[in-house]
């Protein structure tokens, strides 16, 4: 009797799982290629005041630059995602880098291209968000299909560490060169390394001819059969999967409000404190917290507990429990607590990779990056929305209680929805298969 497309399609993805030794190498060079994303990503950030006193920006020319970003970074994580599941996300990883790379290596050439300094920066800024907002869907669309189900959580907390070893090296580093070289050596600095990284993992991780490949179907365009189309009624009929959704824009939001404001919340209630202490103290914490929690959830589910027991029981921790810390941060007078508390809430933040970022991957192993580009780029406009009225909150009744209190009530939305449908068993194959 012959296979079901959809049989055929599991059985393709079994045989392409890395072995043990590839997972390895794969695992470590994305956790790499992370940590380059958000020093790219973070360069910007922190030239800005240098910046804004060459080019004589005021507050609100230096935010339009600096928001500029997301507004690109939303508009491609659902066509990320899908590039991914059609042509491999470790090619979609690679040309993206390359691009994003060279466009950090040569901002301050573009920034001295004429008088247009505003306009120049504001465009590299959305370009930038365009080409890093396919990484994510990218990762997430790569691991479904590459790596075994009980590895799944902690490579991809591992993978996702990479986010704090960025934000650190670029705090850390780009501070030194900065003072040392000017605004100009942070651009090089990052944008040459990302170049570097493409350079070795396309020297010895991929084929040169399936990059050829690859980019000769997207020059052409993409051939749609009827077996590899996005099962799209299928997906959004399914309560687990917009649980799922809502569930990753609730995390997404949660953690772009605090990680906005929690600087300035800083600078406002203790303002004779050490600036170092609270800007890296919360994401010293958040690396090793990342790392256990995709240890603890693979372990859990090797010992036999279901993977939607564990899923549920990371998602308790990445939005229930973190959200009770940062309620502490409202009530409490004291600077050591306060940073006790904000790393304590953006720690167990990362509990979200082993819980809803990996449940995606559960529901949806065949087009896990078009799920995971959906639901990242709901989250992406809701974290926008969410600090503009943190700040109203903020200003409007003088109180930094309110913003924590927003935070809370969000996780708690996302958390409930997750307890009460979320699921574990495939949702985007035809058959009915027996929860997990």
């Amino acid at each position: 009797m012959q296979p079901t497309p959809d049989e055929a399609r599991r059985d393709r993805a079994g045989d392409s799982q890395w072995s043990r030794s590839e997972c390895q190498a794969w695992t470590g060079t994305l956790l790499l290629g992370t940590c380059l994303l958000y020093c790219a990503r973070s360069s910007m950030p922190i030239c800005t005041v240098s910046m804004s006193q060459d080019f004589g920006w005021n507050k609100k020319e230096a935010g339009i630059v600096l928001s500029s970003f997301f507004w690109g970074y939303c508009l491609t994580q659902v066509v990320g995602g899908h590039l991914g599941d059609r042509i491999g996300g470790e090619k979609v990883i690679l040309l993206s880098a390359s691009a994003w790379g060279s466009i950090t290596a040569v901002t301050p050439l573009l920034a001295q291209l004429s008088s247009a300094h505003l306009a120049f920066m504001t465009f590299s800024r959305i370009l930038m968000g365009l080409l890093q907002g396919v990484y994510f869907p990218a990762l997430t669309s790569l691991l479904s299909q590459k790596v075994r189900d009980s590895e799944r959580a902690f490579t991809y907390s591992t993978v996702g560490a990479g986010s704090q070893f960025g934000t650190l090296l670029t705090g850390a580093v780009g501070s030194l060169l900065l003072e040392w070289y000017g605004w100009q050596s942070v651009f090089y600095f990052s944008g040459g390394l990302t170049l570097l990284w493409v350079w070795y993992v396309y020297r010895y991780l991929l084929s040169g001819k399936d990059l050829v490949l690859a980019l000769g179907v997207l020059a052409q365009g993409l051939p749609v059969s009827r077996h590899s189309r996005v099962p799209w009624r299928r997906l959004f009929r399914k309560p687990a999967v917009w649980a799922a959704v809502i569930s990753q824009l609730s995390a997404a939001c949660s953690f772009f409000v605090l990680i906005s404001w929690l600087p300035t919340f800083f600078k406002e209630t203790f303002p004779d404190a050490k600036g170092w202490i609270f800007n890296v103290v919360p994401w010293l914490v958040a690396i090793p917290a990342s790392l256990f929690s995709g240890f603890l959830s693979d372990h859990l589910i090797n010992q036999g507990y279901r993977a939607i027991t564990v899923r549920k029981f990371m998602q308790g921790m990445g939005l229930g429990l973190s959200s009770v810390f940062a309620l502490c941060l409202g009530h409490t007078s004291s600077f050591c607590e306060s940073v006790v508390f904000a790393s304590a809430s953006i720690g167990l933040q990362t509990f979200n990779h082993s819980g809803i970022s990996v449940n995606i991957q559960d529901l949806a192993p065949s087009c896990a990056g078009f799920l995971f580009g959906v639901a990242n780029t709901a989250g992406a406009l809701a974290g926008v929305v969410g600090v503009c009225l943190g700040g109203y909150l903020i200003e409007t009744t003088g109180s930094w209680t309110c913003l924590f209190n927003l935070v809370a009530i969000i996780s708690s939305l996302g958390l409930c929805t997750f307890l009460v449908f979320g699921q574990a068993q495939r949702v985007d194959l035809s058959s009915t298969h027996e929860d997990l």
